[in-house]
């Protein structure tokens, strides 16, 4: 289950304040324009990095054997099959002949 690696309590703060951080960042991001859909990246890139944190420090999933990752990827593939396919739907969404479109 663990390979005997413990987690101090200094590193579950500094982890804690780090994450306190990008929270305000998240915030930060969302009052400024950065224009062409940069708003998504930024918020959506410090978010992974936060889920990253979380999943790594407060899950122990670094510390842990080698199916806990196995279980984690297959995990993260399942997210990137559901987003990707609610990404296909909304991309060609508007891409039906001009007659077979509806009207709202």
């Amino acid at each position: 289950m663990s390979n005997g690696a413990h987690i101090t309590v200094k590193t579950y703060l500094t982890v804690f304040v780090i994450l306190l951080g990008l929270t305000a960042l998240t915030t930060g991001v969302a009052f400024i324009d950065l224009g062409g859909g940069l708003n998504n990246f930024a918020a959506l890139t410090i978010a992974t990095v936060k889920a990253l944190l979380v999943v790594l420090y407060f899950m122990h999933a670094r510390t842990s054997d080698r199916f806990t990752w196995v279980i984690a990827a297959a995990g993260i593939f399942w997210l990137l099959l559901l987003l990707g396919g609610t990404l296909d739907d909304a991309i060609t969404r508007n891409q039906l002949p001009g007659e077979l479109q509806l009207t709202p």
